[in-house]
């Protein structure tokens, strides 16, 4: 049985990662490489090569375009002298379609074992796919991951937000919780960009504090505003690696986690509470309609109130901010959306076979995703934001001088850290 070398060329790779066409684009190299091998078995001889085995001469090729789920792949048939080769590809590729599709797509974005590969495109295709040839499809997205995610971050970032989420991965001879840690970040042009992402065995203090440090090494700086949820190892390493930033406990983690702590009959008043409270203009005025509701929530329900007072100050953090970011920046639900595309290739593979295959896949998304976000439409006008700032610094100069002079100071007030 014959063994064929798919040869796969950067710009192919590239236009895998993005737009609707992506396995398409995978698909016509590969099974026009596989015709041509099958000339060569045909003909017993490469073009050009002179054997004593030769039985006939190659005559060009035509195109012949094939419907499939993924679009209308272009296909180049070549055709000998005499006429006698047929090809038994468009005969097999009918029926299994969605099996080829399917396995080629775990070749190269979950890194299934060679061996499973090679049994399902033998039957298939009537040949072999050779382990240097998965390896190297593999090999190439690997790169492409690779550069994305090392690519060094030029522009300040004044607003960040990040989440993890749970992956199911083999490893050490069982089916494990694993971490993807990803972090968003919207830059001072106003586009929003995934930075990067860590694979780590769990979602600990030390994990988020290596992500961080990778980032910063790549160049992250200037981050004004940090959005994640209440994951306390998160907020030590926020805290550590951007002293003084301001910390904003997604909303939308914090609303569950008062809910959850309200009695059911109550909970319809208590999100109209919540609305009351997080839409202040002010978190002063927040603080004051919290006061003002505090004897009704203690009698109706504690613990929730308990709930409240312990995250207000975190939760009412982006209100420090003009009003016009603080829709999108008081909650991480542009990074839960994002995850949930991630959750929905996820379904098809349910466990990844390694950690390189969850990381390939995962990267592979965030790259495309990232290419798309970074030269789409402007997230936010940061024209405010940049105005805001120097106001902040001119009053912080002011308070140190009047401190420096032993004469009191009246700051403004400051979200705690």
């Amino acid at each position: 049985m014959a063994t064929i070398e798919i040869e796969i060329d950067e710009q192919k790779i590239h236009q895998l990662l993005q737009g609707d066409r992506g396995m398409a684009v995978l698909l016509e190299p590969i099974l026009n490489q596989i015709l041509q091998a099958e000339m060569t078995e045909h003909l017993k001889a490469e073009p050009g090569e002179e054997t004593d085995a030769r039985r006939g001469y190659r005559n060009g090729t035509y195109e012949r375009k094939l419907t499939t789920r993924v679009g209308t792949i272009e296909l180049e048939v070549p055709r000998d002298r005499e006429g006698t080769f047929q090809t038994a590809l468009f005969q097999r590729y009918q029926r299994s379609e969605k099996a080829l599709v399917l396995t080629l797509m775990q070749m190269v974005v979950q890194g299934v074992s060679t061996g499973r590969v090679k049994e399902i495109t033998t039957e298939l295709c009537g040949r072999e796919f050779s382990k240097s040839t998965v390896s190297r499809l593999s090999k190439d997205l690997e790169e492409q991951v690779q550069a994305w995610a090392e690519r060094r971050l030029d522009q300040e970032y004044p607003f960040l937000m990040l989440d993890a989420m749970q992956l199911k991965v083999r490893r050490q001879k069982a089916v494990r919780s694993t971490t993807a840690m990803l972090a968003v970040g919207i830059s001072e042009d106003g586009q929003r960009e995934i930075l990067g992402l860590e694979m780590a065995l769990s979602e600990t203090e030390e994990g988020w504090r290596r992500f961080i440090r990778s980032l910063k090494e790549r160049g992250l700086s200037g981050v004004e505003l940090a959005t994640s949820d209440a994951h306390e190892g998160l907020k030590q390493a926020l805290q550590e690696g951007f002293p003084g930033l301001i910390w904003q406990r997604c909303q939308s983690h914090f609303r569950r986690n008062v809910l959850d702590q309200t009695p059911s009959d109550y909970r319809d008043e208590m999100h109209e509470v919540l609305d009351q409270i997080l839409e202040a203009s002010t978190q002063e005025e927040a603080r004051t309609r919290l006061d003002d509701l505090k004897e009704r929530l203690e009698e109706k329900a504690p613990s929730a109130l308990r709930a409240l007072e312990a995250g207000f100050y975190e939760a009412t953090a982006v209100l420090a901010l003009p009003e016009k970011y603080r829709k999108r920046l008081r909650t991480t639900n542009m990074l839960e959306r994002f995850i949930q595309e991630i959750r929905r290739r996820e379904k098809v593979i349910r466990i990844f076979p390694n950690m390189s295959s969850a990381e390939r896949l995962v990267g592979a998304l965030c790259a495309e995703t990232h290419e798309e976000w970074s030269t789409g439409r402007r997230y936010l006008t940061m024209d405010e934001y940049f105005e805001w700032r120097t106001d902040r610094s001119v009053e912080a100069t002011l308070d140190e001088e009047t401190s420096l002079n032993g004469e009191p100071t009246a700051r403004s007030a400051t979200v705690p850290a």
